[in-house]
């Protein structure tokens, strides 16, 4: 595991990601992509298939690395290997497997003959959607404690390249910010109906894990619960029966990021979500969220975002009804 001690490059969006593993930069998976591109603003999608992405890959083999983001990839044909989080994997044809956001991820080998599809998308994208929707810490193929993968039957394998295929195309394909609408709508169905799948398959504990990996995936978890309550490291050392100073360097050691930063980003993503999915007030979101007032909020969003709640929501008013 000291491979994880070491600084790893952060791939934060598109661009860094065909900065860090393709020939070319510029290049765009689908003609009408760069026409509502510029309207938008820092939340993204894009797709492709394994095999535009491998005609394009600079290397045989890339070392490790952080994506910012989510990542799912459906292989329908051909094999690849890949370490995601602690262990490697090699995955064969009608495997769907994920990487979380700030997941350590190192690809190792893709067959020539690799075909399928790889979608990677960032929280900001998926939140401008439904009101009250599952958050994506809630799946449980984004939660690092869980296995990243599912094995599919023939019909379950065709049925996901269906919405792939069909994501692919209403993404190349919009105009408006209606058609941008359907896009994350079905997103979502493909997170659905592959939750099905994986609770299916899943329905006990998975495997072991390392003991450093298991205080980080179980602190993660607490997070999720109780960002409202507890916003000190402290707080949840405390509940995990450990020091603060080793929960911190333990997380740090592990996703290359604080302990703070994770309670931070759980705060940020739940006052995004109300804020572009709600009429509430910038004081209500305050409130419940716990903030001991509404300036203080608007400081901490604004030192976490660079704008304040009301610049973030008038940025994202267009996208609602």
């Amino acid at each position: 595991m000291s491979y994880l001690k070491n600084a790893f490059r952060e791939v934060n969006n598109p661009h860094d990601f065909k900065q860090e593993y393709l020939s070319s930069t510029e290049h765009s998976f689908c003609e009408a992509c760069d026409n509502i591109a510029q309207k938008q603003t820092s939340n993204f999608l894009e797709i492709a298939t394994l095999e535009q992405l491998k005609r394009l890959h600079k290397n045989n083999t890339f070392s490790a690395a952080r994506r910012k983001f989510y990542s799912m990839v459906l292989l329908t044909g051909g094999s690849v290997q890949e370490t995601i989080g602690y262990h490697t994997y090699t995955f064969g044809p009608g495997v769907l497997y994920f990487i979380p956001e700030s997941q350590l991820h190192a690809i190792h080998h893709w067959s020539e003959d690799v075909t399928g599809y790889h979608c990677i998308f960032d929280a900001d994208y998926f939140l401008l959607c439904l009101k009250n929707q599952v958050k994506l810490h809630q799946y449980p193929f984004f939660q690092h404690d869980k296995k990243p993968f599912i094995r599919l039957a023939p019909a379950e394998t065709d049925m996901v390249a269906g919405l792939f295929n069909k994501l692919r195309k209403e993404y190349c394909h919009r105009q408006t910010f209606n058609d941008d609408l359907l896009v994350r709508l079905y997103l979502n169905v493909l997170l659905i109906e592959t939750e099905r799948i994986f609770l299916t398959q899943h329905s006990e504990g998975d495997t072991h894990m390392p003991r450093k990996e298991q205080l980080v995936a179980s602190f993660k978890n607490l997070v999720s619960k109780h960002y409202q309550d507890y916003k000190l490291v402290s707080e949840y050392a405390k509940l995990l029966f450990v020091n603060p100073h080793h929960l911190n360097d333990t997380v740090k050691e592990i996703t290359g990021q604080s302990a703070s930063s994770f309670i931070h980003r759980q705060l940020i993503t739940e006052a995004k979500a109300q804020l572009i999915q709600g009429n509430h007030t910038i004081a209500d979101i305050a409130g419940h969220l716990n903030f001991t007032d509404q300036s203080y909020f608007c400081r901490f969003f604004k030192k976490q975002t660079g704008i304040t709640p009301m610049q973030y929501r008038n940025g994202h008013r267009h996208h609602s009804h």
